[in-house]
């Protein structure tokens, strides 16, 4: 057990620098940025995996020698009560004065004291001038279930990162998701997954629905209609998907996570060619939805770029400048600032679509947008047509989460059963010296109630 815990405290420190740093199965850009920035350091702790710490050899080594040493200890545990379960309790004591609550008690006898353990469901073993009772041996029980079941949490645990995925795709209504690699935002494989595990289906967001609370905004439900195709080219079904009732494609489930809007918007160049049109994915910052993101359009010559904010129900202040009172868009606006230059898409470096890098840029103007309005920038113009909501998917396999949610059940359970049961002994003994007989017990861990439990014993045999 000492092993154990020593083991279980290094798995906590061993897993801060998980939070310290950013990790690749998390948040891939971060770990880019921070590349950039610190070169040399990120060299460094790419070494020793502190960007992916929880697949690191040496968190893996702990996260092994716990399971091990729980087993090594819970294991010869169990099977030891495994064999006291159908035993006797132990043997009276000679000398019952040394144990607690000890009494003499003048007028009584072991069958009244056998009647009232069996009337309180003690374990009872009668010898021929004694008695010797057990009760709370459900606390050893439940210790050991706890313990046990922690064993199964963390098989559970082993395999989801080893056969499980997980991934986010954001999609606008409208659009059409296919269960492939290339469809995700972020997506990660468990050890022994790849790619080719991915169950083939498709899915089509056609209406989303987002109701809200008038006064305080906060959203009150969320309803996503979609036709799904399991496999691909199969016939559609119409399906409905809310938070708490996601999508199923086998082992693999499909949760409505976050939602936003998509400006629709078209560029032109000074000769009115279209050279972007279309919905353009902007992230929230804030409960009522002010969103931000970037348009990128490399086709113009030069290059030309956006940063935006899409104001669903427009305000401005002197503090904080425009935004949303309200997530629903009731008075939208486009706040655009418009950059010329080299995008850097060409650099070989991975960029994020929501994220204009305007080091080599130079700003050419600022405008706020109201629906259908144009701007015109000198290099082109900007129209803001409309909008359109946008969802989050996130698509799950984890094969060990039914472990570990049996274990986790099974933990609680164990450890109620473990805090709230005594554990106690009590023996009644005749004595040819003396009349009547004499009363004690022990309880385990100093549990509370002895005392009275004896006292109650006494009375019954003296009336």
């Amino acid at each position: 057990m000492r092993t154990a815990l020593i083991l279980l405290l290094l798995l906590g420190f061993a897993a801060i620098p998980g939070s310290i740093f950013p990790q690749r199965s998390q948040n891939p850009l971060k770990v880019s940025d921070y590349f950039k920035s610190n070169p040399g350091t990120a060299k460094f702790l790419d070494q020793l995996k502190m960007f992916d710490v929880y697949s690191s050899p040496w968190f893996s080594a702990i996260y092994i020698l716990l399971f091990i040493s729980l087993i090594g200890c819970v294991l010869p545990r169990t099977f030891e009560h495994l064999k006291g379960i159908g035993a006797k309790p132990p043997l009276t004591p000679k000398n019952l004065h040394r144990m607690e609550f000890h009494t003499q008690v003048e007028f009584g006898s072991l069958d009244l004291a056998e009647a009232w353990f069996k009337k309180r469901h003690f374990r009872i073993r009668r010898d021929s001038n004694s008695i010797s009772a057990e009760k709370g041996f459900m606390r050893e029980t439940g210790n050991l279930a706890f313990h046990l079941s922690l064993i199964l949490i963390l098989i559970g645990i082993g395999l989801g990162s080893l056969f499980g995925m997980k991934g986010d795709a954001i999609i606008n209504v409208g659009d059409r998701f296919i269960n492939i690699p290339t469809s995700y935002d972020v997506i990660s494989f468990g050890k022994l997954q790849s790619e080719k595990a991915l169950q083939p289906f498709s899915i089509t967001a056609t209406d989303f629905k987002a109701t809200y609370e008038l006064k305080t905004g906060a959203p009150s439900d969320y309803k996503l209609t979609v036709n799904i195709s399991d496999p691909v080219g199969s016939k559609e079904v119409s399906k409905v998907v809310r938070v708490n009732s996601p999508l199923t494609f086998g082992s693999t489930k499909v949760y409505l996570q976050a939602n936003g809007y998509s400006p629709l918007v078209t560029v032109r160049d000074k000769t009115g060619e279209i050279k972007y049109q279309g919905a353009v994915i902007f992230l929230p910052q804030d409960g009522n939805l002010t969103s931000t993101g970037a348009i990128k359009v490399p086709d113009m010559q030069p290059q030309v770029g956006f940063i935006g904010s899409f104001v669903p129900t427009f305000a401005r202040n002197s503090q904080r400048g425009a935004f949303s009172t309200y997530p629903e868009v009731l008075d939208p606006r486009l706040l655009i600032s418009i950059w010329t230059g080299d995008l850097g898409l060409d650099s070989g470096n991975p960029q994020s679509i929501y994220r204009l890098d305007t080091s080599k840029m130079e700003r050419i103007g600022l405008k706020t947008l109201k629906l259908n309005e144009k701007y015109d920038f000198g290099q082109g113009s900007i129209t803001f047509e409309g909008w359109t909501p946008w969802v989050n998917l996130q698509i799950v396999k984890d094969p060990g989460k039914f472990y570990a949610l049996l274990g986790s059940i099974f933990a609680i359970l164990g450890l109620l059963a473990s805090l709230f049961t005594r554990s106690r002994r009590i023996w009644v003994k005749t004595n040819v010296d003396t009349p009547g007989v004499e009363v004690a017990g022990l309880a385990k861990n100093s549990a509370p109630g002895l005392e009275f439990e004896i006292a109650s014993l006494v009375n019954e045999m003296r009336g």
